[in-house]
């Protein structure tokens, strides 16, 4: 046994040498092991957000929506797991955004870029704007004209801040595969302007006094926490893909792999994520009341005939009042409207797909 033992584990140390020796030839072994230099990577929940775990959801009408069914029928629809804010995009989070690109105009006033050394350039966040310089310098062309100002105050005209990006058309790139067509015929440029619409405030509202928060709701520190409005399908994109390059640079510069992009949610992804994990609750926190055991109203609406503050918020609401639904997702109903990424048609649930579903024109 003794020598037994002894043989084989000569054969053993020769084996070693021959798999050391084979390793040298690019660690493969001559076996199908896969490519081996690759990135090591980890899930990382984006700060803010809550990964929406998969699930099932039912769509279409209910006992409580007979009209409904004369245009669309009920249907069972998968939705795969993703990340989603856990609360609205608030006035400061989008305020980083026009800040963003108002900085990025300025650099490119000034001239102040770099070259990456691929035969292209990009802005040199490095170098310092000088702000203080308004008559007469180079960064005149970007505030309001001297003829159209209040009291004299020299501000940033918002008209000149606009966002371009691209993005990639998959659908379209679809539609065109074999058909001859140029590869880059469905790669799309947007060039948005991003600064919110604070007129809403006064539009929205015939023949009722709310300037002052036309004034203020985006500018002033006390809204910081409260959902930006004014802001359009287009700019929520635009925001959308911002973020993502946001994002993609510090991973990239990092050595780190990308993740998926940020952008809206499909209409059933967010109808899904509103529920909250109840299927057939008419309200996030379940129902069939508006109200918790003392009374209190459970989300920022309208209650009655013109009883505004009765919910506690006379307008909007900090974007993280009341309480989460069981998904950690603040103000699904109430508070601000929310864009979705999906178009909208009375009897989409006759033709979508039931694996996550979604409509574009």
């Amino acid at each position: 046994m003794m020598n037994k033992f002894r043989h084989n584990l000569a054969k053993f140390g020769l084996y070693a040498l021959l798999l050391t020796m084979a390793g040298c030839q690019g660690g493969y072994n001559g076996q199908l092991l896969g490519e081996l230099d690759r990135p090591k990577w980890n899930v990382i929940n984006p700060y803010g957000m809550v990964f929406v775990p998969s699930g099932v959801l039912h769509v279409g009408p209910s006992d409580q929506d007979v009209n409904a069914s004369f245009n669309s029928r009920q249907k069972q629809i998968s939705i795969v797991g993703f990340f989603m804010d856990e609360t609205e995009i608030t006035n400061n989070e989008y305020r980083q955004f026009v800040n963003w690109v108002r900085d990025s105009v300025a650099h490119s006033v000034l001239g102040h870029t770099k070259d990456n050394g691929d035969g292209k350039t990009s802005i040199d966040w490095k170098q310092k704007i000088d702000w203080s310089a308004k008559e007469g310098s180079e960064l005149e062309q970007m505030y309001i004209p001297s003829d159209q100002r209040i009291n004299g105050k020299v501000e940033v005209d918002v008209t000149k801040l606009a966002y371009t990006y691209d993005w990639v058309d998959l659908k379209a790139a679809v539609a065109t595969k074999n058909a001859g067509k140029n590869p880059t015929s469905f790669i799309r440029k947007e060039t948005t302007r991003i600064f919110p619409d604070t007129m809403v405030w006064v539009r929205d509202f015939t023949y009722s006094y709310n300037e002052p928060l036309t004034r203020a709701y985006f500018s002033h520190p006390a809204f910081d926490d409260y959902p930006v409005v004014g802001v359009n399908w287009y700019q929520a994109n635009a925001f959308s893909a911002w973020r993502t390059k946001l994002w993609e640079d510090y991973r990239t510069e990092r050595g780190e792999p990308l993740q998926d992009a940020f952008r809206l949610p499909t209409e059933y992804e967010w109808e899904y994520a509103a529920r909250g994990g109840k299927k057939n609750s008419p309200y996030p926190w379940g129902g069939p009341y508006i109200r918790n055991t003392k009374g209190c109203l459970l989300a920022n609406f309208k209650p009655g005939r013109g009883n505004y503050p009765e919910d506690g918020g006379f307008y909007t609401v900090r974007a993280d009042a009341y309480w989460p639904n069981d998904y950690g997702l603040y103000n699904m109903a109430g508070n601000a409207a929310e864009w979705t990424s999906s178009a909208f048609f009375e009897n989409s649930s006759s033709f979508i797909h039931d694996l996550n579903p979604d409509i574009k024109f």
